[in-house]
């Protein structure tokens, strides 16, 4: 019989039986009220993970909902460039306050917290996942209706420790047309069950885009595999997002809040359904 594992999985790569082990949750800050957490994953970088964390977040918050994003991206932080908000973020003895976007979505970033916006984070796996633990429970987080957490990608030290120290109600797998990508979802489902968190379904980015002449949907990474992947685990697929240049540009300009696209709203009525359960 192998000896049993003592340390605390959270901060480290170990594998280890205590990873299979119910999560113990720890609670968010004393101030702070949030209904609802949500994961964005994918199981590689590169499929937009960020940029639908922040387009869910401004559909949840034109629905009328209060709405929060923790960036747990700790070493690849996009989330402040997108809103166009900036540091400092300013707190008391009772603890850190999240910058406020234009229209009141709450974000707490590494970014908004370093002196220089452009320096890298150079940690080691254990501090970027204590610092995850910082932003859930030094962070006040005043009456969020859903809190996003913007995970990075694959099924490291982070997501472990997002799925052991926050309630996620649920998560959403970003994916990309390619097929390589059924491999990819299959990591993120098997984790998610693992950690005991539903799978609320499968967003897939760079769809298709659309010709400016003539309106035809181009595929340009080809066949779609994403039918066939949802079919696979049982999951439906909640949003095909196109690659639209006027959503680059917006979210080079931190202004993704005032872009236009509907694209996610099935992948935003599935979030909202949370509320009714």
């Amino acid at each position: 019989m192998s000896e049993e594992c003592t340390h605390d999985c959270s901060n480290c790569s170990a594998n280890c039986s205590s990873r299979n082990a119910a999560p113990q949750h720890e609670p968010p800050h004393a101030k702070s009220h949030i209904k609802k957490v949500i994961g964005v994953v994918s199981g590689k970088g590169g499929v937009g993970k960020s940029m639908t964390s922040a387009m869910l977040a401004v559909a949840m918050r034109r629905l009328g909902h209060s709405v929060g994003i923790l960036d747990a991206d700790i070493t690849g932080p996009s989330i402040p460039k997108l809103f166009g908000v900036h540091g400092p973020a300013t707190g008391t003895e009772d603890g850190i306050y999240p910058i406020q976007s234009r229209t009141g979505i709450s974000i707490m970033s590494i970014n908004l917290l370093l002196e220089d916006e452009q320096a890298p984070v150079v940690w080691r796996g254990p501090v970027i996942a204590g610092a995850v633990k910082q932003f859930w429970q030094e962070v006040i987080w005043e009456d969020v209706d859903f809190l996003f957490v913007d995970m990075p990608p694959g099924t490291g030290d982070v997501p472990l420790t997002v799925f052991q120290t926050l309630p996620v109600d649920g998560i959403l797998i970003v994916s990309s047309p390619q097929e390589l990508v059924g491999m990819i979802v299959g990591k993120a489902v098997q984790m998610a069950e693992m950690m005991k968190v539903p799978v609320l379904g499968i967003v897939e980015n760079m769809s298709y885009v659309v010709c400016p002449d003539c309106g035809r949907k181009i595929q340009v990474f080809g066949d779609s595999h994403v039918e066939q992947t949802a079919e696979r685990y049982h999951l439906p697929v909640l949003a095909k997002m196109p690659i639209d240049p006027e959503l680059a540009k917006e979210a080079d300009a931190g202004m993704i809040e005032t872009y236009a696209g509907a694209y996610l709203d099935g992948a935003a009525q599935a979030v909202a359904d949370l509320l009714k359960k």
